[in-house]
This record gives structure tokens, C-alpha cells and sequence, in this order.
């Protein structure tokens, strides 16, 4: 060993193979605690938000609700000064029918389109076989 070497090489140079090892696992032990770590913490302030946003949207789709209850009636008592109410009332429910019908079919060609992660599947299901082409190297 030189003169010149920088005191990590010297301790290098000083500690087993097998040490440095133990050293390398406990560092990378250390730093996968600390990503996990890291990550919970994320994924609880996110869900924190998320349960309020969720909230609020629930909150705001009640409302809709109410106000299309609401618009509804009117429309039918509307409609039943023309026809009388009890066939403004089949009128209200056959355009909700008509919107209903729409929606299902729109919502319903909407997931046949949904693929799932077909990039993640695929990128997992070559893992496998990775580790298996290094196990043949060995």
C-alpha cells in the first residue's frame, strides 16, 4: 500500500471481503428503511388530501343531486299546467330514462377500453427471467 492512499483505502485494504459485505447490506438495509420510510409518510399526507377532496366531491355531487330532485318537480308541475300531472310525471321520467340509457352506454363503451397496466404486467413478468438468465451465469 502507497503512501499516498486515502484513508478509506487504507481501511480497505485493512477489513475482509466478508466485512465489507455486512457494511454494503447494512448501508443498503439502512436506505431501503429510510425510502419506506419516506414513502409513508407521502402516502399518508396524500391520503390525508385525498380524503378531503373525496369529501368535498361527495359533498358536491349531494348537492347536484338535490338540485336536479328539485329541477325535476318543477319541470313536472311545469309540464303538468299542459298535459296535467300525471303525464307530465311519465314526461320527467322518460327523459330521465332517455339520460340514463346514455349514460350506460356511454359508460359502458368506456370500460371495454380499459386495459389495466399492460406496461407493468409486462415489465413484472419479465423479472423472472432476468434473475433466472443470472442464476445461469453463476
Amino acid at each position: 500500500m502507497t503512501d499516498n492512499a486515502t484513508p478509506s483505502e487504507r481501511q480497505a485494504a485493512n477489513t475482509s471481503l466478508g466485512d465489507l459485505l455486512g457494511e454494503v447490506t447494512r448501508d443498503l438495509s439502512e436506505l431501503m428503511r429510510q425510502e419506506i420510510n419516506l414513502a409513508k409518510a407521502e402516502l399518508k399526507e396524500s391520503g390525508t388530501r385525498a380524503g378531503k377532496g373525496a369529501g368535498m366531491l361527495g359533498g358536491a355531487g349531494y348537492a347536484a343531486l338535490m338540485a336536479i330532485f328539485f329541477l325535476s318537480i318543477a319541470l313536472w308541475w311545469a309540464l303538468g299546467h299542459l298535459v296535467g300531472l300525471g303525464w307530465s310525471a311519465v314526461i320527467v321520467a322518460i327523459i330521465w330514462g332517455v339520460i340514463a340509457a346514455v349514460l350506460y352506454s356511454v359508460g359502458r363503451k368506456q370500460l371495454k377500453q380499459v386495459q389495466g397496466a399492460p406496461q407493468t404486467a409486462e415489465t413484472l413478468g419479465k423479472i423472472p427471467d432476468a434473475l433466472k438468465r443470472n442464476e445461469e451465469n453463476r
